[in-house]
């Protein structure tokens, strides 16, 4: 890895993206300590103490919301809206069919983009509401108004600069800035329970390297899996054209155990966490301590901890997962595209046996990943319940940083082969 950087940084055209992607980024932490004008920012952290699903939020803003700044939404309504259209898309066969196409796809985007900014205000707007008037120094109109249009502007520009990170920098530029978000909360994670652990204290000593151990053993989890390749193997059948015969070469197509990456975890983790934060917001006698009703059974039976809350987090796991292959791998357009040049695979049949053995092959593997993302999600959550050690900065953030900054080094990787090849070439 250190010798794939430091080979990057030979080249300018490769050096120039990741001086762009790195200034990207710190822009979006200088962002992250412009406080929004009118909010009372000590109150909401103070607040933000009493509701566990604000922590959620505050991990994937990078610290902006509990200081309420431009950034405070973070990239979390993009994200959503995002589940939202690629939900929308199984269940309308119109939109599925613009998926499949170029203006279609960029149409898409767009609602993508929008449903964002809506989402933003509305949350925005409706979280500021709902902690009191308390939150904000002249509780009227103009101020939550004030409130919501910076909050979404500066959703809408995280969303500008996880574009500009994609196309002109290094790395996806979504999943770039979860990662810069997680990572900024370290130090400050350090802060808050380094006091704890001692003799006498909340936390053992010997509870340390436990957990040091644990984060270790997910990092090698993590590595290994994202590393692996099923290899299906590929023939091409030799051919004469005109006077010259071409083809007969080997070679395989990869597939990635986990080629959905964190994506599926980061989505089922923003639905299991979003009906406790309308709840803790919505709900007012929650708020006053006074729990019945609904509120009463989704604490008793839903909330985290409880065997339902960990069944139905596999399951959205495992949901995500399948839904982001069917939209990512298409076996029958691989079949096709294989019968097209001449290609097969050894023991099985052009056209329909092709298909159907990738997709036994995909979805064994699919489930492989979906499985490996639910272990590294539960596991670890209930080890540290043992300890009742509750912090936002667990074994998920640990995943997703990991997996961020593997994905990465595979693009550097790929962008340095490929300027190897063009300077062969020319």
């Amino acid at each position: 890895m250190f010798k794939t950087l430091v080979n990057a940084f030979k080249v300018p055209e490769i050096r120039k993206k990741i001086y762009m992607t790195l200034l990207m980024i710190v822009i979006y932490r200088v962002g992250c300590h412009i406080p929004i004008p009118g909010v009372n920012a000590a109150y909401i952290a103070q607040a933000m103490g009493s509701f566990d699903a604000l922590g959620f939020l505050n991990l994937l803003s990078g610290g902006s919301f509990k200081d309420f700044t431009i950034f405070a939404m973070g990239i979390s309504p993009y994200i959503t809206g995002s589940i939202i259209i690629q939900l929308l898309q199984v269940a309308i066969p119109a939109l599925e069919k613009m998926s499949k196409e170029e203006d279609g796809r960029k149409k898409l985007q767009q609602a993508t983009r929008w449903t964002g900014v809506a989402l933003s205000l509305i949350q925005s707007v409706g979280i500021v509401l709902s902690l009191g008037p308390s939150a904000v120094y002249n509780p009227n109109f103009f101020s939550y108004a004030t409130i919501g249009i910076v909050a979404t502007a500066g959703t809408c520009f995280l969303m500008w600069l996880g574009e500009r990170i994609t196309e002109i920098g290094i790395g996806n530029g979504i999943s770039l800035l979860i990662f810069a978000s997680i990572a900024s909360q370290i130090p400050q994670a350090i802060e808050k329970y380094g006091p704890y652990f001692g003799a006498g204290k909340l936390y053992p000593l010997w509870t340390i390297p436990v957990i040091l151990v644990l984060m270790l053993a997910i990092i090698v989890m993590v590595v290994f899996v994202n590393e692996g390749v099923r290899k299906v193997p590929v023939q091409y059948a030799k051919r004469v054209v005109g006077r010259k015969l071409y083809g007969g070469q080997s070679t395989h197509i990869p597939l990635k155990p986990n080629a959905n990456g964190v994506m599926p975890l980061i989505f089922a983790l923003t639905i299991m966490q979003f009906p406790l934060m309308i709840i803790q917001i919505v709900d007012k006698n929650y708020q006053q301590g006074n729990i019945q009703g609904f509120t009463a059974f989704y604490m008793n039976y839903l909330q985290q901890g409880t065997v339902a809350y960990y069944i139905i987090y596999a399951l959205l796991i495992l949901g995500f997962a399948y839904f982001y292959t069917t939209i990512t791998f298409n076996p029958i357009e691989m079949s096709k595209n294989l019968q097209q040049n001449g290609g097969f695979l050894p023991g099985i049949r052009p056209g329909k046996p092709t298909s159907d053995y990738l997709a036994r092959i995909s979805s064994r593997l699919t489930f492989f990943g979906a499985a490996f993302l639910m272990i590294l999600a539960i596991i670890p959550n209930l080890l540290l319940g043992i300890f009742n050690f509750k912090s936002p900065f667990g074994p998920t953030s640990v995943l997703i940083i990991v997996s961020v900054a593997l994905e990465t080094m595979d693009q550097l990787s790929s962008q340095m082969l490929l300027r190897h090849y063009k300077g062969f070439l020319s």
